[in-house]
């Protein structure tokens, strides 16, 4: 199993320190750098900060886990992914997922009513624009060639039956928001089930999310109680569900590999860049 680390776009770091988290992700050994997407928050962008990310590293894979793709326009994704995979040399890997904040949709002046059909438009739309095809209505296409030539690599996010339905038609996996395994493992055997159906070959790629915090512990609860703050409980459960000891960690791992999970995601609750070295310690 891979063993990814996020970015912390949505903790209170200076610009330069994401940057060395970048770096010092890769030289740990770390499979990929990933980032947590919202809009009214005030947080790095996710694909912003995965460009500056690319641009101080040369190997580690770049993921957004998720982006929330019903608040974004569809052709200028299209071009801003495309642009950022062939600028990577083909490191960009697509976390999508349909959000449920109405507050981001209403920023973005799109209707949360209707994410659903806003997801598979823009998925459609994604696929045809990276292979090339005209989806403004002329002869050009709107973006780069990606490094791999036609597509970029997109797992998908969310539980529903949509969600599934997706993975097999669009997707190279499905990733698991913040969950424990014993919550995923039923979704695992789902997309499986929905992907041999479909005739997919191979096995999909399955990503899950823990978040961790080595250090102090305060630190860690409030950054998680003021990101989720619009819980019914105020973010305590996920407070309280956070990985914070070397033996909760590894355990942790065991348990995700036990349910297939091809790459497990850390993302981080405290601010600052030694916990890149501290995590690399227990886990790599």
């Amino acid at each position: 199993m891979d063993i990814a680390i996020g970015l912390p776009n949505t903790l209170h770091v200076k610009g330069p320190d994401v940057v060395e988290w970048a770096r010092r992700a890769e030289e740990r050994g770390f499979s990929s750098l990933a980032t947590i997407d919202r809009i009214v928050y005030p947080s790095y962008d996710s694909l912003t900060a995965l460009a500056v990310a690319a641009g101080a590293t040369s190997r580690i894979r770049l993921f957004t886990d998720v982006l929330v793709t019903p608040v974004y326009r569809p052709v200028l994704l299209a071009k801003v992914t495309a642009s950022l995979d062939a600028l990577s040399g083909g490191r960009l890997v697509l976390g999508l997922g349909v959000g449920s904040r109405p507050d981001d949709f209403a920023a973005m002046d799109r209707p949360v009513n209707r994410r659903g059909r806003l997801m598979d438009e823009a998925l459609d739309l994604l696929h045809r624009a990276w292979a090339g095809e005209s989806v403004t209505g002329n002869d050009q296409p709107v973006g780069p060639e990606p490094a791999a030539g036609n597509r970029i690599p997109v797992l998908i996010g969310g539980t529903s039956d949509a969600a599934v339905r997706r993975t097999a038609r669009y997707g190279e996996g499905w990733t698991a928001g913040g969950s424990t395994p014993e919550a995923v493992a039923p979704m695992v055997a789902k997309v499986r089930q929905a992907w041999h159906e479909a005739g997919r070959e191979g096995e999909p790629r399955i990503a899950a999310l823990v978040y961790f915090g080595l250090g102090d512990p305060s630190v860690s609860m409030d950054s998680l109680r003021r990101y989720y703050s619009f819980l019914p409980d105020g973010g305590e459960g996920v407070a309280q569900a956070a990985l914070r000891s070397p033996e909760a960690i590894r355990e942790r791992v065991r348990a995700y590999a036990d349910v297939g999970v091809s790459e497990l995601v850390f993302d981080p609750t405290i601010p600052s860049v030694d916990q890149v070295d501290r995590l690399a310690d227990v886990v790599l």
